[in-house]
């Protein structure tokens, strides 16, 4: 079995700064990618940023200079700074990760329960 446990999240005034983690537990060989998704009321999820187990990392145009995400592979753990933020940013947040449990198995995704983030103007 592998969890995906999210925190951080919550209500911020525009301009304001959260700050988000997930922490992947379980039976885990080893994890590739991990990154944030969001959902926002009656839109699809879009990708907000990855990054790889060697740290390379990328964002959807919106969010450039005022997100940032990182890893800490020993913690099997993805961080998301969120600056800047402005009301288009509210949504819910999904962590992601894509791992194998095994060796011999397929890399596969899981994901968080969601965090709400919610930005007032």
């Amino acid at each position: 079995q592998v969890q995906l446990v999210e925190s951080g999240g919550g209500l911020v005034q525009a301009g304001g700064s959260l700050s988000l983690s997930c922490t992947a537990s379980g039976t885990i060989f080893s994890i590739t990618t991990m990154g944030w998704f969001r959902q926002a009321p009656g839109k699809q999820r879009e990708l907000v940023a990855v990054i790889t187990t060697g740290g390379n990392t990328n964002y959807r145009d919106s969010v450039k200079g005022r997100f940032t995400i990182s890893r800490d592979n020993t913690e099997n753990t993805v961080y998301l700074q969120m600056n800047s933020l402005n009301p288009e940013d509210t949504a819910v947040y999904y962590c992601y990760a894509d791992l194998k449990q095994y060796s011999s198995s397929w890399n596969r995704r899981y994901w968080g329960q969601g965090t709400q983030v919610t930005v007032s103007s």
